[in-house]
């Protein structure tokens, strides 16, 4: 019998393991932001002596880092260019009304994906495809995300290019005389665990999953829909000679036409039927995200705007509309209330004009100028600066927030797809993926499928600052010994037991140490002495070196275990410990699956 010594360790992995065990009591008992814990395990690091700064601080640079930031700006790139959605109506279509098909397609999707992706692009791809499924189906966030993440991770067991994790365990057998791992040569594993990962969402795990809607901020209350607004047809659109059924039909646009002006009258009879001439005004209801593809698009323009351009100072079609849009509330007992919009004259008054009204109750259907307001009325105001600060300090008002409306380049599709796909190749034929990550983003934004200020605004600073401080951790253990303290003792405790048991041993221990450290970091530093422990044994490598690769990539205990994790964490509206929850059983059914396949694949 093999007793686990503790004077064997010496001072600094002593005080790693304190720092550990601090970290994990403030992330799980989350009194403390994660961000923040990151940089207080970032200042335990140096202040111990543990790692010099410029150690410390590499995450902040380092590739798991500038990858999420990248594959946060991709995702942004697709959502903003329609490319999600449409994505998302072919699921949506699969997916069915139900859950347990919804959780079906999803991660059985998702996992074949990842199979040739990196599973963060994945993950970061498909969270706004399964926000809106979630919406659709009027399903809490939490119930489809996480299957969505741990799916992500599963998949990347199908092929030998779905982690860097098995790229290093290739290494590591060639290292050793071995012929290394092909291609598919890990599938019957992959695609095994992928059908156990479905099976368990779909039943027990659905049991496991908590029910919680994230929390919005303050802000997020005024982010409506339905607005109602008035569109001019100009010489060069896209949409004359159609008819406006046509048009309502079409995918690409997202409004209902409630009316229309021509010359100055109302068109009567069928609405649908009428095909659009230059000049007509359009009478619709929308999303914010519309009513800035209406500013930005050639062929169109919003009518208010049109109208009284000269008077606004906003002759140019600026490169990020909504930063020129805001919106404020109609305050009680104003004496705006009861008059019309035409009446009260925004421009003459403020120098801005109203472009669009939210009302809570009641239809909306006559032109803007023959509206009359209501109390809490929301009007989307457009203008310069000056203009908008008038607006503010009038009493008449209850506040001023921004406009949460986004540019949606739909005709840029296809660009965005093709700079996400040529991201994918190029990660997957040998370029470094925090180089491709990064290229994909810039192209992104040269390529305008979306603005400067949108790519900004879709990096989670939060996310960012976690990661580049949880992986200083990992060069912590490794730089103090206290991984190789870890394997030593694992190998003298298995002694004498089955290749079964060893097997469930060795994924248990690389389980927990990869919710600390990247799958690669964690492969490259225990696949070595797993397979010298094999050869010790008697038996063949491989089974060894791919059960660690496995446990390395297939971690679902924390947040912090995979960085697809962590970009579902706060969308997902996600406590520490729900993912040890629902996580906690599958880690086990993929070890029993792994053990048990992989020495008969190589005996």
């Amino acid at each position: 019998m093999v007793t686990v010594v503790l004077g064997e360790l010496s001072s600094q992995p002593l005080l790693y393991f304190a720092i550990l065990g601090a970290a994990f009591v403030l992330l799980a008992s989350e009194r403390i932001r994660n961000d923040v814990v990151a940089a207080l395990i970032i200042l335990a690091l140096v202040g111990s002596g543990i790692l010099e700064p410029r150690a410390a601080f590499a995450g902040f640079a380092s590739e798991p880092a500038i990858v999420v930031c990248a594959v946060f700006v991709l995702g942004a790139g697709l959502h903003a260019t329609g490319v999600s959605e449409t994505l998302g109506g072919w699921i949506g279509r699969l997916a069915g009304g139900g859950y347990t098909r919804a959780v079906g397609v999803i991660t059985s999707a998702v996992a074949l994906l990842s199979a040739f992706t990196h599973h963060v692009t994945t993950t970061a791809v498909m969270l706004p495809v399964t926000l809106e499924l979630a919406r659709r189906l009027d399903l809490p966030p939490s119930k489809l995300l996480m299957p969505l993440s741990f799916a992500a991770s599963l998949g990347t067991t199908i092929t030998i290019i779905g982690a860097p994790a098995f790229l290093v365990a290739s290494g590591t057998l060639q290292q050793l005389g071995r012929p290394g791992l092909g291609l598919f040569s890990i599938a019957p594993i992959g695609l095994a665990l992928s059908a156990v990962g479905v099976l368990y969402m779909v039943t027990l795990g659905r049991l496991l999953l908590p029910v919680r809607r994230p929390a919005g901020t303050g802000t997020d209350r005024f982010r409506l829909d339905d607005y109602f607004t008035e569109v001019t047809i100009l010489p060069d659109s896209p949409f004359l000679g159609r008819r406006i059924g046509e048009l309502e039909e079409d995918p690409q646009y997202r409004f209902r036409v409630v009316g229309a002006v021509r010359h100055g009258r109302r068109l009567g009879g069928r609405l649908a039927d009428h095909r659009v001439r230059e000049g007509d005004v359009l009478l619709v209801r929308t999303s914010p995200e519309e009513i800035v593809a209406f500013r930005q698009d050639k062929g169109v323009e919003l009518h208010p705007v049109q109208q009284y351009r000269p008077d606004t100072g906003a002759d140019e079609r600026t490169e990020d509309v909504s930063e020129r849009l805001v919106q404020v509330v109609v305050a009680p007992r104003s004496d705006l209330i009861g008059r019309t919009l035409g009446a009260v004259d925004f421009r003459r008054q403020y120098g801005a004009v109203v472009v669009g009204l939210w009302r809570r109750q009641g239809w909306l259907g006559e032109e803007l100028a023959h509206t009359r307001l209501r109390e809490g009325d929301v009007l989307v105001l457009y203008g310069p600066d000056e203009a908008l600060q008038r607006v503010a300090a009038d009493p008449r008002f209850l506040m001023m927030v921004p406009f949460h409306g986004q540019p949606r380049a739909r005709r840029r599709a296809p660009t965005a797809a093709l700079v996400m796909i040529g991201t994918v190749v190029a990660a997957s034929v040998g370029v470094p993926l925090e180089v491709a990550g990064l290229a994909g983003a810039t192209a992104m934004v040269l390529t305008r499928c979306l603005t400067v200020g949108q790519a900004y605004q879709a990096i989670d600073a939060r996310i960012y600052v976690f990661i580049a401080g949880a992986i200083p951790l990992g060069t912590a253990m490794k730089e103090t010994g206290a991984a190789d303290w870890l394997a030593q003792n694992m190998a003298g405790l298995v002694s004498g037991w089955s290749q079964f048991a060893i097997l469930l041993a060795l994924y248990a221990v690389v389980a927990l140490i990869t919710e600390f450290m990247s799958d690669a970091a964690t492969t490259a530093l225990l696949a070595p002495l797993a397979a010298a422990m094999a050869q010790g044994l008697g038996h063949a490598p491989e089974p060894y070196v791919v059960t660690v690769a496995m446990a390395a990539v297939t971690a679902f205990l924390t947040p912090m275990a995979h960085h697809g994790n962590l970009i579902i964490y706060n969308p997902g509206g996600y406590r520490f410990w729900d993912f040890a929850r629902a996580g906690t059983p599958l880690t086990v059914l993929v070890a029993l699956v792994v053990a048990t396949i992989a020495p008969l694949l190589w005996s």
